[in-house]
């Protein structure tokens, strides 16, 4: 079983913000590992060679820099796809709760691949153009720019081309969700104890561990995405995709017949390489921005500790905590009338 935790600590915004902060901060610090992936997954001549080699070939061609194109279009594709993310996942596990406001985990599992496919929708032309950025030489560009990017590809190839290789995320969703249900079905065996007694070290573990396996399976999938949405005949050399076909099926028989089967899981190793310190970088800053929130707000005592604010009711939300605070300070209540007025409160607002 598994239930939507929320911290009612946080406003809505503040909540954004702090994934938002904490994907921009992960993304960032990665973002050499994910432009080596893609290359890979694309086809183009720095990953001939291998991993290292990839590596290598960038930094003689593009510098420093070449390790953080499509960044910015990366980073601000985030922010719509956490906010229709969230939106689309607590609206449909609402509708599967339970009474006492649990579902199971194959249904949680499923909502958070439907939501993940709308919001893909979304902002998949911002994917695009990271493909787009990425894939070219910084030196030699024939995009500048995120909006120069979506633009240029409209103009020259239509509006359809900003989704092109769209059904794959449609398809790769249902093997990525059945990766993380078979995880999560199954972490209780590999601790040997049930999962409501997790440290967080050990769902960090697990969320990586899942994370690994989904997309692993969906990875051809992916593959074959990145290189629909890399090629193009308006581009040098097609875009720099090591095969040429007409279609999505076309593509996967291509790639098997010139490159081999193993070639659709090209660019796994600096995918898988990249897991552990991407989500344990989004779980550091995610916490610590949410610590400079909750002392804000006025529940803890210093934005680098989750000590609680002393007299202060931690079951209050921020609106509320505002009221009560408001309140003391203008009328001075003595002990005995704050505690009462405490009483009051949070009977009122659990009503």
């Amino acid at each position: 079983m598994a239930t939507v935790k929320k911290d009612n600590r946080l406003t809505p915004s503040q909540s954004l913000l702090c994934v938002g902060f904490a994907g921009v901060a992960s993304k960032s610090v990665t973002s050499p590992l994910e432009v080596v992936k893609i290359k890979s997954q694309v086809g183009t001549f720095h990953c001939k060679k291998g991993f290292w080699q990839t590596f290598a070939l960038v930094y003689r061609h593009e510098g420093l820099k070449g390790f953080w194109k499509g960044n910015l279009a990366s980073c601000l594709r985030l922010l719509p796809y956490t906010a229709v993310h969230l939106a689309t996942y607590k609206k449909i596990v609402h509708i599967h709760m339970d009474e006492v406001g649990f579902i199971s985990q194959a249904r949680a599992v499923v909502a958070g691949g439907v939501a993940g496919v709308a919001a893909a929708f979304l902002t998949y032309p911002l994917e695009v153009a990271e493909t787009r950025l990425m894939v070219q030489n910084r030196r030699q560009p024939t995009y500048v720019g995120v909006l120069h990017t979506m633009s240029k590809v409209q103009r020259a190839e239509g509006l359809p081309a900003l989704y092109r290789g769209f059904s794959l995320t449609v398809l790769g969703a249902f093997p990525f969700s059945l990766g993380c249900y078979a995880i999560y079905m199954n972490v209780d065996k590999l601790w040997q104890e049930h999962p409501s007694r997790f440290s967080p070290l050990q769902n960090f573990l697990n969320g990586c561990l899942a994370a690994g396996v989904a997309q692993t399976l969906s990875y051809p999938f992916e593959t074959v995405k990145r290189k629909m949405q890399a090629q193009s005949s308006c581009l040098p050399h097609f875009g720099g995709v090591d095969v040429h076909f007409s279609g999505v099926t076309d593509c996967f028989v291509q790639v098997v017949k010139n490159k081999g089967i193993f070639s659709l899981w090209s660019g796994l190793t600096a995918s898988t390489i990249k897991i552990l310190p991407y989500f344990g970088l989004l779980f550091a800053c995610f916490e610590l921005c949410k610590q400079a929130c909750l002392y804000h707000n006025g529940y803890i005592v210093s934005p680098l500790s989750y000590q609680p604010a002393p007299g202060v009711d931690q079951s209050l939300g921020p609106a509320e905590l505002r009221e009560a605070k408001r309140y003391l300070r203008n009328y001075g209540a003595g002990a005995g009338q704050t505690e009462d007025f405490w009483d009051r409160l949070v009977k009122s607002s659990h009503k």
